[in-house]
């Protein structure tokens, strides 16, 4: 074996699936893209025009891209908050339980596997203006905020809404990595914790939440950048001709330009915004959530 893990031919034989599939999935797909982003498409001729940064200095004069990317952003910043205070203190709860911990585990993280768009649709008629939850409190007489529709504010209802859905779906996510983590925790050290006289908590703030701070990080990387490509929950539950595209996100934006108006350069454009958004939000992740070693 050692024989083999020096001989640097085998390495490569071993890897070269890898490197192969992973170049033709993301890295020249990934380098197209960004070519395309300075070229003009014609339907007519079927070919591309090398038009320089016409795109880009067209998205900085779009308004609805301005409206996708603050949209974005605030999915950014509510997703890996909201997922990271809801899973630790879901992970806690269940890693202190013993009966019915696999039960609620698998509940909490069933809409994982569910499909965005069955639960898209699903949500959009619990939110209805005329059904749903408004249904519910007109029975009691109470009129219902149009949880869809108000475009009032900075951040606008609709985007709080779906917000809380996709915290709902993908929270389970979060939970089973910090559990996964936590179970990898000696007890000893609980138990010495407790004999020195610390209460659960204050071992969960002194003893897990330092110890599973590289999952944190993991789990946070995932999350910003799942919210930055984010796209089924807002296309079904959501009219994308309704509020004068209120609603966008950057994955709707550039659907709709690629695949709508056949505008693929812009679109292109669109994705390497994207691209790089993903990357500075996970530098900075990384950097908050950089850990020293721990022996245990």
């Amino acid at each position: 074996m050692n024989k083999l893990l020096k001989n640097k031919l085998a390495i490569f034989i071993f890897a070269a699936p890898a490197l192969i599939l992973f170049t033709a999935v993301l890295f020249v797909p990934i380098c197209t893209s960004i070519y395309y982003s300075f070229c003009n498409y014609s339907i007519e001729t079927k070919a591309y025009t090398f038009i320089g940064l016409k795109n880009y200095t067209d998205l900085w004069k779009d308004p609805v891209m301005r409206t996708s990317i603050k949209n974005s952003l605030f999915f950014l910043v509510f997703s890996c908050v909201s997922q990271l205070i809801m899973g630790l203190l879901l992970a806690g709860l269940l890693t202190n339980i013993k009966k019915g911990r696999n039960l609620f585990k698998n509940i909490i993280y069933l809409p994982c596997v569910l499909s965005s768009a069955a639960l898209g649709l699903l949500w959009m008629f619990i939110f209805s203006e005329k059904l749903g939850i408004n249904n519910l409190l007109k029975q009691i007489g109470i009129k219902g905020p149009l949880w869809m529709s108000d475009i009032r504010g900075f951040i606008i209802l609709p985007m709080w809404v779906v917000g809380f859905v996709a915290l709902w779906q993908y929270v389970g996510q979060s939970m089973m990595l910090y559990m996964a983590q936590i179970s990898g925790i000696d007890k000893s050290l609980y138990e010495a914790s407790y004999i020195d006289g610390c209460s659960k908590v204050q071992s969960f703030r002194y003893i897990t939440l330092p110890l599973i701070k590289p999952m944190v990080g993991t789990a946070m990387s995932l999350n910003a950048i799942g919210s930055l490509k984010f796209f089924d929950l807002i296309f079904n539950m959501t009219d994308e001709n309704a509020l004068n595209h209120e609603l966008d996100v950057l994955a709707t934006h550039l659907y709709r330009q690629g695949f709508k108006f056949n505008k693929y350069g812009y679109a292109s454009a669109i994705g390497v915004v994207l691209i790089v958004l993903c990357l500075i939000a996970t530098g900075i992740i990384n950097r908050v959530f950089k850990t020293d070693t721990y022996e245990m």
